[in-house]
């Protein structure tokens, strides 16, 4: 029997991963897929003594934290420091971490790894924990419909899915503002779709994804808030109000009680273990509620 023609036609347009919570993301070409998202994606996470997650929220120069992934290791680099290399599988000892609402047992990187932190940030007693993977992590299970989607320290959810038009409807409200366009960057999204219209991720009930390897099913299933990031500006660590300005002006979503959002928020189906890459062909289907 011929399948039905899907409502749209898609591919991947870039991949990024965020080894470290609110430090600068890891553009890719190909991720493996894991349970809880995108591999290593908020695997680590700073926290202060009491264990309490810290972002860029309150400390906009974490975006300025850049890591790069190699084969073993995860190294990072920012401004005025030596780099700091993190093996992946290594840890020290047991730490207890709270991020948002979740209190969960993750792993301590030790006194250098912690110090680093310290000394880039200026606050002392700082840690870099690292998410313990015998921990299950859910999302919210009011969201997902009941199904159980475990993620490691990122806000909510295991992905963040956007597109390109997204972008390019924003920089084109910025610009008419007289502001300058901004990158995919201040988004901070895990997968980003080209050939569909703007904002279409809102309203697609699946995204089912053509790898080399089998399919990837994704569902997006929450609109993603907008917090104060999109205004820093990952190059410098500033700044300034016209992004959220601008979404305020088109972005207000009843479904979230009104906040901002771009983007959506989505969980796995299907294809834990396989590798998505750029240019892999996206299907979806509009959803009707």
């Amino acid at each position: 029997m011929q399948q039905p023609e899907p409502d749209v036609r898609a591919r991947v347009a870039r991949l990024f991963v965020y080894p470290v919570k609110s430090c600068a993301g890891v553009e890719l070409s190909e991720a493996l897929l894991a349970e809880t998202g995108l591999d290593l994606d908020r695997a680590w996470m700073v926290v202060d003594g009491e264990g309490q997650f810290l972002t860029q929220r309150e400390w906009p120069r974490m975006a300025l934290v850049r890591p790069q992934i190699r084969l073993s290791e995860v190294v990072l680099r920012a401004p005025g420091m030596l780099a700091l290399h993190l093996g992946i599988d290594e840890v020290e000892r047991p730490l207890h971490v709270r991020v948002w609402s979740d209190e969960v047992d993750a792993w301590d990187m030790g006194d250098i790894a912690g110090q680093w932190f310290s000394d880039f940030l200026g606050r002392p007693g700082l840690r870099l924990a690292r998410f313990d993977p015998e921990v299950r992590r859910l999302s919210n299970l009011k969201w997902t419909g009941g199904i159980e989607a475990v993620n490691q320290f990122v806000d909510g959810y295991p992905f963040l899915v956007t597109s390109e038009a997204s972008l390019a409807e924003l920089n084109r409200r910025l610009q008419a503002a007289g502001h300058a366009p901004v990158g995919i960057e201040r988004l901070r999204p895990n997968l980003v779709l080209a050939g569909v219209e703007a904002h279409d991720e809102d309203r697609l009930a699946q995204l089912r994804i053509a790898t080399a390897d089998g399919p990837v099913v994704l569902k997006p299933v929450k609109p993603c808030a907008r917090c104060p990031i999109p205004n820093i500006d990952p190059q410098t660590a500033e700044s300034s109000p016209e992004v959220l300005a601008t979404l305020s002006q088109y972005r207000a979503d009843a479904r979230v009680d009104g906040q901002l959002t771009f983007g959506m928020n989505a969980i796995i189906l299907d294809g834990v273990e396989r590798t998505l890459r750029v240019g892999d062909a996206v299907e979806g289907d509009w959803l009707f509620d």
